[in-house]
């Protein structure tokens, strides 16, 4: 027996690959496919299924393309009608792959058709559960995601059966396999372990306590954060299909020369600018958004786009086809084209964006200057400046009428890459004095800049 974990960093999305005598099963795979396919390919094994934990929203799932490729078929749990073939299996029923077994276990809850995967081994012992998003280390999934279909209590209160009846009665040894790691908007504050135990969830994860139905409802529809607006749309993808991803990588990866370029802009299409903060800052578009591809791209397109808007591209020179891949991973398929060449084949209509060190930093405190604080809630009170004012990115751009396109403001998050993109997304909407701190709360913190623990509820 064999398992592995493929993890992706930019969703903080776990896919896993398992086999058994020449046989193997992928779990909740990205939309690209060759990945699996070459694994298995490597290892001599046939794919023989492909299992959905749900309809994922978070991303688009490459279960349709890999079905096709590999013929696989694929599985969902009881409750999951789609548009394209699937086999539906029954709570309990068992997949045999070589030597050894997976056993479907129904966990409604995240939504009603989420299934979790118990994997017993040749010796007939239950060795691991892949647990989708019904369960994470140290939290459990999102129970609001069903856009008014049921409520988030009623989903919870499934979720209290699901944990008390199907997850907490196996056995302590049991290794936990989750769909999603810390930065995942489908719980509230996943841990930064990719990897658990039943026993270590149930004495760590405070869901799995014991505690009344209406106690648990309670703790787990508490301080929701609102869902990102394509998480609807990439659970509608996933339940309805999808075209081909090779064919959106060749439709959506297309050279635009300047004058294109600039009058597609003018007819409404959104600048996303991917390159690394560093240089988008000496020389950028007005307008754009820069997201870059060094972090948690995708999450943060997802979160900051409309998904229904154009974009046209700027990336770094061999970057397109991978943009436009991430882009598809959460449904992003609205992309026109890319800048064919830099960013100065536009002329010299540049903005830029000036950052300063932490000792300037104190000096412009000293001034009264006001810091914008972009991080998020937890790290928001875990420790801040004293003086600076709270301004999630996650909120963006709610918010903007409480301050004013013409007063100074410098703008913070971790290192900098949020920060970037924020700036990037205010001067988008008319604010004209924007300062980057370069790196961000860790240099500030290194610096020993005045910080306290005043907290935000959510």
């Amino acid at each position: 027996m064999y398992i592995e974990q493929l993890y992706t960093n930019c969703l903080a999305e776990a896919a896993y690959y398992i086999e058994s005598d020449g046989e193997a099963a992928i779990i909740d795979p990205l939309r690209e496919t060759e990945p699996y396919i070459a694994l298995a390919a490597n290892r001599g094994a046939r794919i023989k299924y492909v299992f959905e934990t749900h309809f994922h929203a978070d991303f688009v799932s490459g279960h349709i393309d890999l079905s096709r490729k590999v013929n696989a078929p694929i599985i969902y749990g009881p409750e999951a009608e789609t548009a394209y073939e699937a086999y539906n299996a029954k709570d309990g029923e068992e997949f045999k792959l070589g030597h050894v077994l997976i056993r479907v276990l129904h966990t409604p809850g995240h939504t009603p058709e989420s299934t979790c995967y118990l994997l017993v081994d040749e010796e007939g012992r239950q060795h691991a559960v892949f647990t989708g998003d019904t369960l994470f280390v140290g939290d459990v999934g999102r129970p609001d995601l069903l856009d008014g279909t049921l409520s988030s209590e009623e989903l919870a209160s499934m979720m209290y059966d699901s944990l008390t009846k199907k997850i907490k009665t196996l056995p302590d040894d049991v290794i936990v396999y989750p769909a999603h790691g810390p930065g995942s908007s489908c719980g509230k504050n996943i841990g930064k372990e990719t990897v658990s135990t039943i026993g270590e969830q149930k004495k760590f994860n405070y869901a799995l306590q014991d505690m009344s139905r209406d106690d648990f409802v309670k703790k787990i529809t508490d301080g929701i954060l609102p869902p990102p607006q394509y998480f609807f749309e990439d659970a509608r993808i996933n339940k309805n299909g999808y075209d081909p991803i090779e064919e959106v990588i060749k439709a959506n990866t297309k050279p635009l020369t300047p004058a294109v370029f600039k009058k597609l802009v003018d007819d409404g299409a959104v600048i996303l600018d991917t390159r690394l903060a560093d240089d988008f800052e000496k020389a950028f578009i007005p307008g754009s958004i820069n997201i870059g591809l060094n972090g948690q791209f995708a999450v943060w397109v997802g979160t900051l786009i409309d998904i229904s808007k154009k974009l046209v591209l700027i990336t770094e020179a061999g970057k397109e086809s991978e943009t436009v891949l991430r882009l598809a991973r959460v449904g992003y398929e609205n992309v026109i084209g890319y800048l064919a060449g830099s960013v100065h084949t536009l002329g010299d209509a540049l903005d830029s964006i000036t950052s300063i060190e932490v000792s300037t930093l104190s000096d412009e405190i000293r001034r009264g200057t006001a810091v914008l604080d972009v991080r998020r809630h937890g790290e928001w009170n875990a420790g801040h400046l004293s003086n600076a004012t709270f301004f999630p990115l996650t909120e963006f751009p709610s918010g903007f009428e409480g301050l004013s396109k013409d007063e100074k403001y410098i703008v913070h998050c971790v290192v900098g890459y949020r920060s970037m993109t924020a700036i990037s997304l205010m001067k988008r909407h008319g604010f004209k004095n924007l300062i980057n701190v370069h790196g961000g709360f860790t240099a500030i913190q290194k610096a020993g800049l005045p910080i306290v623990t005043e907290t935000i509820e959510v």
